[in-house]
């Protein structure tokens, strides 16, 4: 039996070389490998390049267009994840949706060109619980999730309030009811 790939690295194409260049490397906190020739090469971890650009012309990308919506990238520990929401706000860099997907909490933000980047954490210790939890009512009735305020979750960890109970949808929809649908968000 082939033993499955593991996922390389993205290539952007931009016609703002500059600022994703920028943008990427303080949103995942990566470096540049190499830049050169209207390509630049960004890491993160020990692959020699995962996020890539390609500069070249290119036309303001149209929501409704076909195409990549997001890449996604875990941390191991909600503290994590919000620290790093912590930094990026410091920044300048803020969430368009936080979502509590139920099997994820999820902070979706926008790159210069309009791409969405999903930084988030596993609510599951164990693939078969996320995918037995993906099976289950909650998330058929709402496989996107709830909007949760991100400030509200930082209060609440700041408090002791346990972690497995902050990252459900319990408690998004018990602190944020009034915030807006989530997928208006995802998809404008």
């Amino acid at each position: 039996m082939t033993k499955a790939p593991t996922f390389a690295h993205v290539v952007l194409q931009t016609g703002q070389f500059q600022q994703m260049r920028d943008w990427y490397c303080t949103v995942l906190e990566a470096h540049v490998v190499h830049e050169g020739h209207g390509l630049c090469f960004t890491t993160f971890d020990e692959e020699h390049h995962r996020i890539a650009l390609l500069d070249a012309p290119v036309q303001p990308r149209d929501p409704g267009a076909a195409g990549m919506h997001h890449t996604a990238y875990t941390f191991a520990t909600l503290t994590d994840l919000l620290d790093r929401y912590v930094a990026l706000k410091a920044s300048g860099i803020e969430p368009k949706v936080p979502i509590q997907h139920g099997v994820t909490t999820s902070l979706y933000y926008q790159d210069p060109d309009g791409n969405f980047v999903e930084l988030q954490i596993d609510n599951f210790d164990e693939p078969d619980q996320a995918t037995a939890y993906m099976k289950g009512p909650e998330y058929s009735d709402n496989p996107v999730g709830i909007s949760f305020d991100p400030e509200l979750m930082r209060q609440a960890v700041a408090r002791g309030t346990p972690i497995s109970d902050i990252i459900t949808q319990t408690w998004a929809l018990r602190t944020s009811p009034d915030l807006p649908n989530p997928m208006i968000a995802l998809t404008s």
